[in-house]
């Protein structure tokens, strides 16, 4: 048995059904499972390892919902900068085609090593696309070796474009392949104990990539397991429009046909809901991760979070694939999903606590989790702090809680995840990360570079 102490903080936000906040707070932990919240003095006095947090803010590590790691190889490609979702899909699948194993692998550590640091301590991955000798096997070993707390969502695609659908045939699966590999990947790695580090996901991309047989397997499959369902929904008007020409239906009403909807299930990006859908969605506890960033650097639109919240649907926070946003910057997205909902409904239509509320238990909820999101007896211990003495951050001293979103959002200086530090004093551990940096810039002019050659 290990003991973990953290002390002296200047605030602890515990994100708990209270709302508590603690001045001169701290956090025990026993081995992975925190123990105490409370002020310092109510807490234990030693511990075997002991990090004195004065002047910190401290609170839950950050749950990314939706993210693509393997696309932070392809940040800014100059042909996609200025492209809506579908023409940005076309030229960047011929350049994804061209992804290897040690790729995906790579590109993992880059994108969960950039999330960790800035205050995400769980992360869901929707990896859809499997050319040469990639597997989802290559990103949870990433996952792994950095200690993040992982939800890999076994993605696919099988309707290329000879038979109506977007990707080119060259990067699609075969449905029953698909089933098989989900079935080994579900045997390997499934972990559905609490604290689990790593929870597999089922999740056909798109309605505009898989046949409405596979995303009926896909559901089945993940039933019989009790496993959860993941996939893209009402991301834009064009895929609306897609929807209405190929099924006569918007997709969320083609997402009820297809057994699409319930506790287990959650959609990416819900930006072209109408009020009878956002209803379906809370009646049917269908939860949505959503992308601000990404969404507004694709043009697609802002997704109706407040009437999502006050409807009673659970939402949660995702900075999506890194060549969507091109940054993975979990405390920027919250800051980002505050103020996109202030330019809609006013200046009052969400909180920075709402914010981070929505990326801590709202992401939990999304990812059926109840281990994880604040700060209390007998939850995994996956907390964050911040020093509050940055120039960000000087004159914000009155509510260090909202200079998070306020100001400047930073990169954490503590990360602890399931009780092991993984951060500390603004450094990743365990990572060469100029080396990985390296790397990762080889790999990704070889991926461009292959693919001119191709095309």
């Amino acid at each position: 048995m290990s003991t973990f102490l953290l002390k002296n903080a200047q605030l602890v936000v515990t994100m708990d059904d209270e709302h508590r906040r603690i001045p001169d707070g701290g956090v025990y932990v026993v081995d992975n499972q925190i123990r105490q919240v409370g002020t310092t003095a109510s807490l234990p006095p030693t511990a075997d390892e002991v990090i004195d947090a004065q002047g910190m803010i401290v609170l839950p590590g950050l749950v990314n919902t939706h993210h693509h790691l393997y696309q932070s190889l392809t940040r800014a490609v100059p042909a996609a900068q200025d492209a809506e979702l579908f023409e940005w899909l076309r030229t960047l699948y011929p350049i994804w085609a061209g992804l290897t194993g040690e790729a995906v692998y790579i590109s993992a550590l880059i994108a969960l090593g950039e999330l960790v640091l800035s205050g995400c301590t769980t992360v869901a991955d929707h990896l859809y696309i499997y050319p040469n000798d990639s597997k989802i096997d290559d990103e949870i070993r990433a996952a792994h070796e950095l200690g993040v707390r992982f939800h890999p969502s076994r993605g696919s695609m099988s309707l290329g474009k000879s038979k109506g659908g977007l990707p080119p045939d060259s990067v699609v699966e075969d449905e029953a392949a698909i089933l098989a590999d989900c079935e080994r990947v579900v045997e390997q790695h499934h972990d559905p104990g609490q604290y689990s580090m790593c929870r597999i996901v089922i999740a056909p991309c798109s309605p505009f990539s898989v046949t409405p047989e596979l995303m009926r397997a896909s559901a089945a499959f993940a039933r019989e397991r009790g496993l959860t369902l993941h996939t893209h929904v009402a991301e834009t008007h064009d895929e609306e429009a897609y929807c209405l020409r190929a099924f006569g239906m918007r997709p969320v009403d083609l997402m009820r046909q297809l057994d699409w909807v319930g506790p287990d299930v959650w959609w990416a990006h819900c930006v072209t809901l109408n009020r009878d859908e956002i209803s379906i969605m809370a009646q049917t506890g269908t939860g949505v991760a959503h992308c601000p960033n990404s969404n507004m650097r694709l043009g697609s639109g802002i997704a109706p979070i407040r009437d999502l919240v006050n409807a009673g649907a659970r939402v949660g926070l995702a900075v999506d694939g890194s060549a969507s946003n091109d940054c993975g910057h979990m405390l920027g997205e919250a800051r980002q999903a505050m103020l996109l909902q202030r330019v809609q409904h006013g200046a009052t239509a969400l909180s920075a606590e709402e914010a981070l509320w929505l990326g801590t238990r709202g992401g939990a909820s999304v990812l059926g989790r109840d281990d994880i999101g604040c700060l209390a007896p007998g939850m995994a211990a996956d907390f964050i702090a911040i020093d509050l003495e940055r120039l960000a951050f000087a004159g914000a001293q009155a509510d260090p809680l909202a200079a998070l979103l306020f100001c400047t959002p930073p990169n954490v200086d503590l990360s602890v995840i399931n009780g092991r530090v993984v951060v500390r004093d603004g450094k990743l551990l365990g990572l060469d990360l100029l080396a990985t940096i390296a790397e990762h810039n080889r790999l990704a002019l070889e991926l461009l570079a292959s693919a001119r050659t191709r095309a």
